[in-house]
Protein backbone atom coordinates (compact mmCIF):
# COMPACT_ATOMS: atom_id res chain seq x y z
CA UNK A 1 0.00 0.00 0.00
CA UNK A 2 1.71 3.48 -0.91
CA UNK A 3 2.41 5.08 1.75
CA UNK A 4 0.22 8.63 0.56
CA UNK A 5 -2.86 6.50 1.25
CA UNK A 6 -5.07 7.30 4.45
CA UNK A 7 -7.75 4.90 3.88
CA UNK A 8 -7.19 1.53 2.71
CA UNK A 9 -10.54 -0.94 3.10
CA UNK A 10 -10.19 -4.57 1.43
CA UNK A 11 -13.63 -6.83 1.31
CA UNK A 12 -14.93 -4.76 4.59
CA UNK A 13 -17.23 -6.62 6.39
CA UNK A 14 -18.64 -4.98 9.80
CA UNK A 15 -21.15 -7.24 11.52
CA UNK A 16 -23.59 -4.77 14.40
CA UNK A 17 -25.63 -7.42 16.14
CA UNK A 18 -25.29 -10.43 13.52
CA UNK A 19 -26.29 -7.85 10.48
CA UNK A 20 -23.95 -7.15 7.94
CA UNK A 21 -23.79 -2.58 8.27
CA UNK A 22 -20.82 -2.92 6.07
CA UNK A 23 -20.98 -6.28 3.40
CA UNK A 24 -17.88 -5.89 1.28
CA UNK A 25 -16.56 -2.58 1.16
CA UNK A 26 -13.50 -1.95 -1.00
CA UNK A 27 -12.30 2.03 -1.51
CA UNK A 28 -9.22 3.72 -0.79
CA UNK A 29 -8.46 7.69 -0.22
CA UNK A 30 -5.06 8.76 -0.53
CA UNK A 31 -3.71 11.71 1.48
CA UNK A 32 -5.20 15.54 1.06
CA UNK A 33 -8.27 14.33 -0.76
CA UNK A 34 -11.75 14.99 -0.28
CA UNK A 35 -14.40 12.61 -0.82
CA UNK A 36 -17.77 12.67 0.09
CA UNK A 37 -19.65 9.63 1.35
CA UNK A 38 -23.80 9.35 -0.15
CA UNK A 39 -26.58 6.86 0.29
CA UNK A 40 -29.77 6.53 2.00
CA UNK A 41 -30.59 6.10 5.60
CA UNK A 42 -29.22 2.47 6.77
CA UNK A 43 -26.78 1.64 3.90
CA UNK A 44 -23.68 2.26 5.89
CA UNK A 45 -22.34 5.34 6.13
CA UNK A 46 -22.07 6.06 10.08
CA UNK A 47 -20.51 3.13 10.47
CA UNK A 48 -18.13 3.52 7.74
CA UNK A 49 -16.48 6.63 9.90
CA UNK A 50 -16.93 5.03 12.56
CA UNK A 51 -14.93 1.96 11.70
CA UNK A 52 -12.42 4.27 10.19
CA UNK A 53 -12.45 6.26 13.81
CA UNK A 54 -11.32 2.90 15.73
CA UNK A 55 -14.81 2.70 17.29
CA UNK A 56 -16.34 -0.41 15.88
CA UNK A 57 -14.24 -4.03 15.13
CA UNK A 58 -13.62 -5.07 12.14
CA UNK A 59 -16.00 -8.55 11.50
CA UNK A 60 -13.81 -9.38 8.35
CA UNK A 61 -11.71 -8.23 5.60
CA UNK A 62 -8.56 -5.73 5.77
CA UNK A 63 -8.20 -2.09 6.71
CA UNK A 64 -5.43 0.02 7.73
CA UNK A 65 -6.12 3.90 8.37
CA UNK A 66 -3.55 6.66 8.80
CA UNK A 67 -0.75 3.50 8.73
CA UNK A 68 -2.77 1.36 11.60
CA UNK A 69 -4.26 -2.14 10.91
CA UNK A 70 -7.36 -1.97 12.01
CA UNK A 71 -7.65 -5.62 12.40
CA UNK A 72 -4.53 -5.60 14.68
CA UNK A 73 -5.49 -2.56 17.25
CA UNK A 74 -8.15 -0.21 16.24
CA UNK A 75 -7.57 1.82 19.49
CA UNK A 76 -4.52 3.17 17.48
CA UNK A 77 -5.98 4.64 15.06
CA UNK A 78 -7.83 7.30 17.30
CA UNK A 79 -4.93 9.88 18.00
CA UNK A 80 -4.81 10.04 14.06
CA UNK A 81 -8.29 11.19 13.58
CA UNK A 82 -10.87 13.92 13.96
CA UNK A 83 -14.34 12.89 14.48
CA UNK A 84 -17.59 15.01 13.93
CA UNK A 85 -20.76 12.87 14.69
CA UNK A 86 -24.24 13.98 14.98
CA UNK A 87 -23.86 14.11 18.51
CA UNK A 88 -20.84 16.94 18.58
CA UNK A 89 -19.52 15.07 21.55
CA UNK A 90 -19.85 18.27 23.46
CA UNK A 91 -19.50 18.82 27.16
CA UNK A 92 -22.84 20.32 28.15
CA UNK A 93 -21.44 21.65 31.35
CA UNK A 94 -18.75 23.18 29.87
CA UNK A 95 -19.26 26.49 27.93
CA UNK A 96 -18.76 26.70 24.14
CA UNK A 97 -15.02 28.22 24.39
CA UNK A 98 -14.05 25.69 26.86
CA UNK A 99 -14.62 22.45 25.10
CA UNK A 100 -12.71 23.79 22.02
CA UNK A 101 -10.22 24.88 24.84
CA UNK A 102 -10.26 21.29 26.10
CA UNK A 103 -9.11 19.54 22.83
CA UNK A 104 -6.76 22.31 22.16
CA UNK A 105 -5.00 21.61 25.50
CA UNK A 106 -5.22 17.07 24.46
CA UNK A 107 -2.97 18.31 21.23
CA UNK A 108 -1.13 21.04 22.67
CA UNK A 109 -2.64 24.13 20.48
CA UNK A 110 -2.55 27.75 21.79
CA UNK A 111 -4.89 30.32 22.81
CA UNK A 112 -4.68 31.96 19.30
CA UNK A 113 -5.73 29.02 17.81
CA UNK A 114 -8.73 28.50 19.90
CA UNK A 115 -9.69 32.12 19.60
CA UNK A 116 -9.00 31.62 15.55
CA UNK A 117 -11.32 28.82 15.11
CA UNK A 118 -14.06 30.36 17.30
CA UNK A 119 -14.10 33.41 15.13
CA UNK A 120 -13.90 31.31 11.82
CA UNK A 121 -17.52 29.75 12.94
CA UNK A 122 -19.10 32.55 13.95
CA UNK A 123 -19.27 31.68 17.51
CA UNK A 124 -18.90 35.45 19.52
CA UNK A 125 -18.23 36.33 23.22
CA UNK A 126 -21.70 35.59 24.02
CA UNK A 127 -22.04 32.38 22.77
CA UNK A 128 -18.55 31.32 23.53
CA UNK A 129 -19.08 32.03 27.40
CA UNK A 130 -22.29 30.19 27.16
CA UNK A 131 -23.01 26.60 28.67
CA UNK A 132 -22.63 24.34 25.82
CA UNK A 133 -26.22 22.32 27.30
CA UNK A 134 -27.91 25.87 26.40
CA UNK A 135 -26.88 26.36 22.73
CA UNK A 136 -29.03 25.95 19.74
CA UNK A 137 -28.41 23.19 17.66
CA UNK A 138 -26.91 25.28 15.17
CA UNK A 139 -24.31 26.77 17.75
CA UNK A 140 -23.40 23.33 19.41
CA UNK A 141 -22.77 22.06 15.51
CA UNK A 142 -20.20 25.37 15.22
CA UNK A 143 -18.79 24.52 18.38
CA UNK A 144 -17.80 21.02 17.54
CA UNK A 145 -16.24 22.24 14.43
CA UNK A 146 -14.31 24.99 16.11
CA UNK A 147 -13.19 21.89 17.74
CA UNK A 148 -12.22 20.07 15.13
CA UNK A 149 -10.32 22.41 13.50
CA UNK A 150 -8.42 22.80 16.43
CA UNK A 151 -7.53 19.07 16.66
CA UNK A 152 -6.20 19.23 12.97
CA UNK A 153 -6.40 15.53 12.60
CA UNK A 154 -4.19 13.65 10.07
CA UNK A 155 -8.06 12.18 8.73
CA UNK A 156 -11.01 14.13 9.62
CA UNK A 157 -14.16 12.05 9.36
CA UNK A 158 -17.64 14.41 9.67
CA UNK A 159 -20.98 12.83 9.74
CA UNK A 160 -23.10 15.23 7.69
CA UNK A 161 -21.57 18.30 8.89
CA UNK A 162 -23.38 20.76 6.74
CA UNK A 163 -26.48 19.86 9.16
CA UNK A 164 -28.21 22.47 11.22
CA UNK A 165 -25.54 25.65 9.69
CA UNK A 166 -26.89 28.37 8.11
CA UNK A 167 -25.60 29.51 5.36
CA UNK A 168 -22.55 31.45 6.23
CA UNK A 169 -21.21 28.58 8.20
CA UNK A 170 -21.39 26.65 5.19
CA UNK A 171 -19.56 28.80 3.30
CA UNK A 172 -17.17 29.03 6.15
CA UNK A 173 -17.15 24.96 6.36
CA UNK A 174 -16.42 24.71 2.44
CA UNK A 175 -13.19 27.04 2.79
CA UNK A 176 -12.07 25.13 6.33
CA UNK A 177 -12.39 21.58 4.27
CA UNK A 178 -10.43 22.78 1.68
CA UNK A 179 -7.81 24.08 3.88
CA UNK A 180 -7.35 21.31 5.61
CA UNK A 181 -6.86 19.10 2.49
CA UNK A 182 -4.61 21.93 1.21
CA UNK A 183 -2.34 21.04 4.39
CA UNK A 184 -2.21 17.56 3.97
CA UNK A 185 -5.10 16.10 5.97
CA UNK A 186 -7.87 13.68 4.26
CA UNK A 187 -11.24 14.73 4.76
CA UNK A 188 -14.58 11.82 4.35
CA UNK A 189 -17.82 13.03 5.13
CA UNK A 190 -21.43 12.28 4.30
CA UNK A 191 -24.11 14.24 3.23
CA UNK A 192 -27.82 13.73 1.63
CA UNK A 193 -27.47 16.68 -0.14
CA UNK A 194 -27.34 16.66 -3.84
CA UNK A 195 -25.89 20.11 -4.03
CA UNK A 196 -23.28 19.69 -1.65
CA UNK A 197 -22.07 16.88 -3.32
CA UNK A 198 -21.99 18.84 -6.84
CA UNK A 199 -18.48 20.83 -6.30
CA UNK A 200 -16.45 17.79 -4.35
CA UNK A 201 -14.02 15.87 -6.06
CA UNK A 202 -14.85 12.54 -5.25
CA UNK A 203 -18.50 11.11 -4.32
CA UNK A 204 -18.75 7.61 -3.24
CA UNK A 205 -22.08 6.39 -3.09
CA UNK A 206 -23.35 3.42 -0.39
CA UNK A 207 -26.47 0.94 -0.69
CA UNK A 208 -26.86 -1.87 1.17
CA UNK A 209 -23.70 -1.79 2.69
CA UNK A 210 -21.81 -1.61 -0.76
CA UNK A 211 -20.20 0.52 -2.69
CA UNK A 212 -22.44 1.14 -5.49
CA UNK A 213 -20.49 3.92 -7.03
CA UNK A 214 -16.97 6.01 -6.55
CA UNK A 215 -16.97 8.74 -9.09
CA UNK A 216 -14.42 11.45 -9.78
CA UNK A 217 -16.23 15.26 -10.34
CA UNK A 218 -14.39 17.77 -12.93
CA UNK A 219 -16.49 20.22 -11.69
CA UNK A 220 -14.76 21.59 -9.21
CA UNK A 221 -12.49 21.25 -5.93
CA UNK A 222 -14.93 22.67 -2.78
CA UNK A 223 -17.30 20.60 -1.32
Amino acid sequence: MASDTTIHLSNVVVALGGFPALAGVTFGVGRGELVALRGANGTGKSTLLRLCAGLVPLTRGAAVVAGVDLLVNRVAVRPHVGLLGHRNGLYGDLTAKQNVQFVADLVGATASDVSSALERLGIDQRVASTSASLLSAGQRRRTALAALVVRRAQLWLLDEPHAGLDAAARRELDVILRDATASGATVLYTTHEIDQVAGTPRTITLDGGCVASDVASTIGSAP
